[in-house]
């Protein structure tokens, strides 16, 4: 049994078995936000990103298994950096009201959302408002690239003048304050550090295969069914995205329209869902590190109704690729249960899984989800949970 880190609103947390029974133990961050904690498989370093009430993002390292914390390089965005905005669609709740116009705003950093680290031992951190930062040197400095930011998606280079003033990349209410894209996922790919996808709340996904030289869509399948043409380009909006560790063409989507799955590397993607057995709507996926159709959702009522679906508990698995689903409840509340599972917050590794949740709960399964036990209890409200 791993140690599973655990990122909380009010700090960060590591759970442990001994001596048969699970032990949670606060590790830093006491009374901040932590968005976002992982360990560096390559240099055992702990890296979490943090949203302080006062003082805003910052990263933070633990270059000793979590005993002492320091401040890690600042991400801010470069001068100059811009991006347009869409109105916000609470300005626009009345059809009859004139609608607004993009906009130009000053790129300023508003939440680390998400880590991950490339083959290559680089690491990548995504933000809102969509900018995707890159470390090449272990995480003493980072830059934005470009290419992403510039993407003709999002409007085309605004460093050098106006764009081509149409932007497709639509806002997240994830953050505090401005309505902004955000990137939570960040798949690098297992043997080619060349490789690296992103997905944004709200635009879709994108992949590069020069190492952040140029990047393309990769929307083809997905359905969104808010906009007059489900099946458009652009205008998606992931919730998380994952890979299949030994196996990577096979990739899972939990989406704000439903469960996708690709057999071809997110070249195309086909819907899984199944609402007649509660798996559609949620934010986590999870994906067996040898068995690439092999996945795991924690199924949520609606985006209207943030809670379990009649108030029980439970986790659904597919082992053939979507084309069935199981629910997984042994163990976990039947009655009286509201918890909430964020996109970061279900991991898995080997046969173990683990899911925290908004009311503070933690839950881990050793038989893959077949059975389940609560790890902790009365923590904050879990951001994410990772094995390291």
């Amino acid at each position: 049994m791993h140690r599973i880190l655990v990122g909380t609103r009010k700090g960060t947390f590591a759970v442990e078995k001994t001596s048969g029974s699970f032990k949670p133990k606060l590790l830093g961050h006491s009374g901040v936000g932590v968005n976002f904690v992982v360990r560096d498989p390559h240099t055992g370093t702990l890296w979490a990103a943090l949203g302080h009430g006062h003082w805003g993002a910052k990263l933070s390292r633990s270059k000793d298994n979590g005993a002492t914390w320091e401040d890690a390089f600042q991400i801010k965005y470069p001068e100059g950096a811009r991006y347009l905005a869409p109105p916000d669609p609470s300005e626009n709740a009345d059809p009859d009201a004139p609608q607004q116009k993009f906009t130009f705003r000053a790129a300023t950093l508003l939440k680390l959302w998400a880590i991950s680290f490339g083959k290559d031992g680089k690491i990548y951190v995504g933000t809102i408002p969509g900018g995707l930062f890159v470390s090449s040197d272990g995480g003493e400095s980072f830059e934005l690239n470009l290419p992403l930011w510039n993407h003709e998606s999002r409007g085309g280079d605004l460093f050098n003048g106006d764009g081509n003033g149409m932007t497709h990349w639509f806002g997240t209410p994830a953050s505090e304050g401005e309505f902004a894209p955000g990137i939570h996922s960040i798949v690098t790919h297992p043997t080619d550090p060349q490789r690296l996808m992103v997905a944004i709340s709200t635009a879709g996904v994108l992949e590069t295969t020069d190492g952040g030289k140029s990047w393309r869509s990769r929307n083809k399948g997905l359905l969104m069914d808010y906009l007059p043409d489900p099946s458009a380009e652009w205008g998606h909006d992931p919730h998380y995205v994952e890979l299949c560790e030994s196996q990577p063409d096979h990739v899972w989507m939990q989406n704000h329209c439903g469960v996708f799955y690709s057999a071809d590397g997110a070249e195309t993607w086909k819907k899984v869902s199944a609402p007649d057995q509660g798996v559609h709507f949620g934010f986590p996926v999870a994906v067996d590190e040898n068995d690439g159709r092999t996945a795991w959702v924690v199924p949520g009522k609606s985006d209207q109704h943030r809670t379990t679906i009649e108030g029980s508990l439970f986790v659904a698995r597919t082992q053939d690729g979507g084309e069935s689903w199981e629910q997984l409840r042994a163990g976990l509340p039947q009655e009286h249960a509201y918890d909430v599972v964020y996109r970061h917050a279900l991991s898995s590794v080997g046969d173990c899984l683990a899911f925290g949740s908004t009311t503070g709960n933690l839950y881990v399964s050793e038989d893959r989800g077949e059975t389940w036990a609560c790890a902790a209890n009365n923590l904050p409200p879990i951001y994410s949970v990772r094995w390291g």
